[in-house]
């Protein structure tokens, strides 16, 4: 099985896909804030498809946050799309990015696990 190679500071276990539509602004202010976001530490692949006003972002999500994205996009007076759908993704992908950082900090934990071998009657 072949496996992608991923930019420095990605895990693909922790590898997130997002897409964002955006209202319709100057195409040249768009394309400057995805080169800013392309060199965000963590960021795996940014890209605006100008027909459909859409920002597909992947990213490792505990490094990065859809937050950050946004900073970025209101730096350059970008808005993200206001609609019923777009809003309830957002807060999905803030729930699920929060839980995958949680998630990374966590140590895994199993009650079958073998007790260690000097506590072990014989």
């Amino acid at each position: 099985m072949k496996t992608k190679e991923h930019r420095l500071g990605v895990s693909e276990i922790n590898l997130v896909t997002r897409h964002l539509k955006l209202e319709p602004s100057d195409e040249e202010t768009i394309l400057a804030a995805v080169s800013d976001i392309d060199e965000l530490y963590g960021m795996d692949s940014v890209f605006f498809d100008a027909r459909k006003w859409r920002l597909y972002l992947a990213y490792d999500a505990t490094r990065l946050c859809l937050d950050c994205i946004e900073e970025i996009l209101k730096k350059h007076a970008v808005k993200i799309s206001q609609g019923w759908w777009n809003r309830f993704k957002e807060e999905h992908y803030r729930f699920v990015d929060q839980n995958v950082k949680d998630n990374a900090r966590q140590e895994p934990w199993s009650c079958h696990q073998t007790p260690p071998t000097e506590r072990r009657k014989r």
